[in-house]
C-alpha cells in the first residue's frame, strides 16, 4: 500500500509539544512528545507494559480536540466494546475528570462520544461493529491494541481516515504491522518500555523488574517492548463470544484466591452443546474474604445455592466465606493436578465472553515452560498468567473431571 496524497496534509493544530497537559501525571511523557512531533501519517507504538503508550496517545488526541480551530472527528477503536470501556475509554474520561474538563452535557453515552462544541468530537467504537468500520470518514484514528484486530478491519478504517493514524500494542508476536507497515516512508515506528514512563509507581516498576529472570519471553515483551514468541501456548481451543448463555441447565463458579501481588478471581462456567462457556466475574488484588463475600452479593449470587469451587490450599478462606452462607468448597487437586486440569479443559472448546478481559489476556499468554539449554517446551506451564485460568480449572476439575478431582466435603 503506497502512501496516499492525503498523508501530506496537516492538521491545523497551533500548539507546541512542549505545552503540558496536566493530569495525575504532571506533564506529558516522552511517548507523548514522540507521537505529537511525528509528521508521518501512521504512527506505530510498540511497547511493553506501563510504558504510557495508550495514555500518551490519548493526551495527543485531547490536544487536537482542545486546540484545533476547525471541526474534527477522532475515532478510538479496540477489538470489543468491553475492552474499550475498561481500557482507552475509561482512561480518556478519567483524564478529562482530572483536568476538570468533563461535563455530562458534552458526553453522549448512547453512542460513546464526547464533544466540546458539537464540532470537535471524539468517538469510541469496537472493531466488531461492521456499520462503524464501513461507515463515515474521520480525521484521526487511534486503534488501541491493534494486534487483536485483523488487517482487513484496519484497511477499512485506514481508507476512511483523512489525516493521522495512531496504533499501539504489546508485541507478543509479529503481525500485520510488521509485515505491511513498518519501514514504509509514511510510517513512524516508536518502541517504548516502562523506563520511558517517568511517572510510573515505584511498586509497579519493582514488580515488572522482578519478573526479568522468571519468564524470559514475558520480560522480552512486557519488560523490554521487544517482539516475543507465541509458540508453546497452553490453550488454543478458545474464541470470544458476545455473552454468556441465558438459559442453561447448570451453572457453577470457580474461584482463585490472591491478595497483595496476585488477584483473587471468580469465573462463571457452564457446559452447553458439548462446549465450555466462561465469564470473568471479578479479578482484583487486595480483596479480603469479607470483600469477596460482599462482591458475591453484589453479583447477585444466591447463598446456599450457587456452587463455588475454590482452591483447596486456602481452607481458612473457604471456611470464612462459607460462614457467611455461601456454598463454597475446595477442589481436591492431588498429584499433577495442574496438568490434569489443563488436559481436561483442552478436551472442550472454550467460549469466552468478550468482557472477560483478564481471562482473555491470560489465555493469550499462558505458555508451557521452556528448557533453558535446549529451548524445548516442557510439559509444565509457566506460573504466571494463570489466576482466572486456575479458577476455571478448579471449577472444571470438580464438575467435569474424573473421580480424583471430586470436591472436598464440608467440615
Amino acid at each position: 500500500m503506497s502512501c496516499p496524497k492525503k498523508c501530506k496534509r496537516k492538521l491545523k493544530v497551533e500548539i507546541s509539544s512542549k505545552v503540558a497537559i496536566r493530569s495525575n501525571q504532571n506533564y506529558p511523557t516522552p511517548v507523548y512528545a514522540w507521537n505529537f512531533d511525528s509528521k508521518k501519517r501512521v504512527v506505530v507504538n510498540q511497547g511493553g507494559t506501563s510504558s504510557s503508550k495508550t495514555w500518551s496517545i490519548l493526551q495527543v488526541l485531547l490536544t487536537y480536540l482542545k486546540h484545533n480551530k476547525d471541526p474534527i472527528l477522532i475515532s478510538v477503536v479496540s477489538e470489543t466494546l468491553p475492552h474499550l470501556k475498561r481500557g482507552a475509554m475509561r482512561d480518556f474520561f478519567n483524564m478529562l475528570i482530572r483536568l476538570g474538563l468533563y461535563s455530562e452535557k458534552y458526553h453522549n453515552k448512547s453512542n460513546n462520544s464526547f464533544s466540546f462544541d458539537g464540532e470537535r468530537i471524539i468517538e469510541f467504537f469496537s472493531a466488531d461493529n461492521p456499520s462503524k468500520i464501513r461507515g463515515a470518514r474521520r480525521d484521526v484514528l487511534f486503534i488501541n491494541e491493534c494486534n487483536n484486530i485483523p488487517w482487513e478491519v484496519y484497511d477499512q478504517l485506514e481508507i476512511r481516515t483523512k489525516y493521522r493514524i495512531f496504533l499501539d500494542y504489546n508485541p507478543t508476536c509479529e503481525f500485520w504491522v510488521h509485515e505491511r507497515l513498518v519501514g514504509k516512508p509514511y510510517v513512524d515506528f516508536f518502541k517504548s518500555s516502562y523506563r520511558d514512563n517517568p511517572y510510573l509507581d515505584p511498586n509497579i516498576r519493582k514488580s515488572i523488574e522482578s519478573r526479568r529472570f522468571i519468564d524470559p519471553n514475558w520480560w522480552r515483551v512486557y519488560g523490554e517492548g521487544e517482539i516475543g514468541r507465541q509458540e508453546g501456548l497452553v490453550f488454543t481451543n478458545w474464541g470470544q463470544v458476545p455473552s454468556f448463555p441465558e438459559r442453561v441447565d447448570s451453572v457453577w463458579y470457580g474461584m482463585d484466591f490472591g491478595f497483595t501481588n496476585d488477584p483473587s478471581s471468580l469465573v462463571k462456567v457452564c457446559v452447553q452443546n458439548g462446549e465450555i462457556w466462561v465469564q470473568e466475574m471479578f479479578y482484583e488484588q487486595g480483596m479480603t474474604n469479607k470483600d469477596i463475600s460482599t462482591r458475591l452479593e453484589q453479583l447477585k449470587l444466591t447463598k446456599g445455592e450457587d456452587q463455588i469451587i475454590a482452591d483447596s490450599a486456602e481452607p481458612k478462606s473457604i471456611y470464612e466465606i462459607r460462614q457467611n452462607g455461601w456454598l463454597i468448597k475446595g477442589v481436591t487437586k492431588g498429584t499433577d493436578s495442574v496438568r490434569g486440569g489443563i488436559q481436561l479443559i483442552q478436551q472442550y472448546h472454550l467460549n469466552v465472553t468478550q468482557d472477560s478481559l483478564n481471562l482473555i489476556k491470560e489465555l493469550r499468554n499462558y505458555k508451557w515452560e521452556q528448557d533453558k539449554m535446549t529451548s524445548k517446551y516442557l510439559n509444565t506451564p509457566i506460573d504466571s498468567f494463570n489466576h482466572a485460568i486456575d479458577a476455571l480449572r478448579y471449577g472444571c476439575m470438580a464438575k467435569l473431571g474424573r473421580k480424583s478431582f471430586v470436591m472436598e466435603q464440608e467440615n
